[in-house]
């Protein structure tokens, strides 16, 4: 019993820590409700938005149909160039974390959806850098995409408090 609980203790402890240093951070869901697919705009999805230093960028798809590529350059992301990627999802819910500044690619994992725009980059900034993007107004389907994610993470929060008092 008392592995359990401290097991149990461990788990809830390390999401709400996540709570925590994510309270800052933006989760970014990709595509928004059409996730990561070939149907949805993820080029006019970047628009407006300002990607920092702690975000967490969300790429939601059908992992059966459809994977995702980190890749190395902006040579390999123009041309879908899908042969020597930094990392590779397939999960189907795959969060990346935005730990530094600098530009990041990212493909289908399908050279053929690659080739038919299914491809993001994104230009992370600092996290104390005020943009003339960052003052302007968020668009409006943001702000409902935050929420859900602020509440995914209190219903983590609260199952991993469940286990902890059964």
């Amino acid at each position: 019993m008392a592995a359990s609980f401290g097991g149990s203790f461990a788990a809830a402890a390390a999401v709400v820590a996540m709570l925590l240093t994510s309270a800052q951070a933006v989760q970014h869901i990709v595509g928004d409700d059409h996730g990561w697919d070939v149907s949805s705009d993820v080029a006019a999805w970047t628009i407006d938005r300002v990607f920092r230093v702690g975000d967490n960028i969300w790429f939601a798809y059908s992992a059966a149909e459809e994977s995702l590529m980190e890749l190395r350059s902006k040579e390999e992301y123009e041309s879908c160039e899908l042969s020597n990627p930094i990392r590779m999802y397939v999960n189907g819910l795959d969060r990346v974390s935005l730990d530094g500044e600098g530009t990041r690619y990212f493909s289908s994992g399908r050279p053929e959806n690659c080739r038919k725009g299914l491809k993001l980059h994104v230009d992370v900034m600092p996290r104390d850098v005020i943009s003339d993007r960052a003052a302007a107004s968020a668009p409006e389907s943001s702000a409902p995409i935050h929420v859900k994610a602020t509440y995914l993470l209190w219903i983590a929060l609260a199952i991993s408090l469940a286990c902890v008092w059964p």
